[in-house]
């Protein structure tokens, strides 16, 4: 076989094996990627969605660029940020929650939207998992079912505690959630104490008035706000020396007690998978939404040592890892 034909040869199978987004790219041209996120710039999560991107043949710096702000969003300021980054028309915005959702879906029906929520289908973000039908996609993070299943490893955890409170943000929890995990409680002979917070100002005053009420144990629910603030619950919780439990195992290697789901970085990448077949040129209506397949308990000994509670040795020997 000739030279030439050999390298146009290699230069064909190598374009064969490639990734279906390196071969979709258009030459010269930069892709957009607008954010509306309760996580900073510099988070890890962050950069390891910019990873998976990178993988997938789409650089920061190269052939992608970011819409500035977009960080740290809190919920006051999602009506001000929104018509501003609908009007950057980016190639992709990436939203994590129902609050920035919902705002984006009331402004554009075009503009890709990949989300991370709590249910996509029961927000109406999603005809179905299967068939979006819409400008939105992503992950759904099956969040009022391992709230539940949260509700039930902190009873095991605090077994002691008759009453327990569920720390619920009211932009995110809907009555009919909050009934099934009040049911869930007295099945297992517990009282549930709801409190209600819409913002980072009234977490403490809640705190307080749950623990006042005699409560013995705290469900941090799953909520964008909620994680955005953990540090501040986490500190408290230590405070009135409260057991808890959080939505991402992260939150117990940051401090706090227990966690429990999916690792919020595998959920990132993730979404950097789907944002990679957006920009290849998929329809997000074609896109199913995916949903968490690996949960991992973690339980952190030493901030349980510091509140003075003793966590069940059982339930400890079932933790996927233990912080001691």
């Amino acid at each position: 076989m000739r030279r030439r034909q050999f390298i146009a040869l290699l230069g064909a199978s190598a374009l064969l094996s490639a990734p279906e987004t390196l071969r979709a790219q258009e030459p010269g041209r930069t892709y957009r990627l607008g954010f509306l996120m309760p996580v900073p710039r510099e988070a890890p999560a962050i950069g390891a969605f910019l990873d998976e991107l990178r993988r997938l043949g789409f650089v920061e710096g190269q052939n992608l660029s970011i819409v500035p702000g977009g960080f740290e969003v809190r919920n006051d300021q999602i009506a001000d940020l929104v018509p501003a980054l609908v009007k950057a028309a980016p190639d992709v915005i990436l939203s994590g929650g129902d609050a920035n959702t919902r705002a984006l879906q009331q402004v554009t029906r075009t503009i890709p939207i990949v989300v991370i929520t709590e249910d996509m289908v029961a927000a109406g973000f999603a005809n179905s998992l299967a068939q979006p039908g819409g400008n939105i996609t992503g992950v759904s993070l099956m969040s009022p079912d391992l709230d539940g299943k949260r509700q039930d490893i902190l009873i095991e955890a605090v077994p002691d505690a008759g009453r327990v409170a569920v720390l619920a943000d009211s932009n995110v929890a809907t009555l009919r959630h909050l009934q099934a995990l009040e049911e869930a409680a007295q099945s297992h002979q517990r009282q549930l104490i709801i409190i209600r917070v819409a913002s980072a100002e009234e977490l403490v005053p809640a705190m307080n008035d749950a623990r006042s009420r005699g409560a013995g144990a705290l469900n941090v629910l799953a909520s964008p706000m909620l994680f955005l603030n953990r540090r501040l619950v986490i500190g408290r919780a230590a405070e009135l020396r409260m057991p808890a439990i959080y939505q991402w195992p992260e939150t117990a290697e940051e401090g706090g007690l227990i966690g429990y789901g999916p690792r919020f970085i595998e959920v990132i990448r993730q979404r950097g998978r789907t944002v990679g077949k957006i920009l290849a040129g998929a329809k997000p209506a074609d896109l199913p939404v995916e949903q968490p397949t690996t949960f991992e308990l973690v339980i952190n000994l030493k901030s349980a040592r510091a509140i003075g509670h003793e966590v069940p040795a059982g339930l400890v020997l079932r933790a996927d890892k233990v912080i001691e």
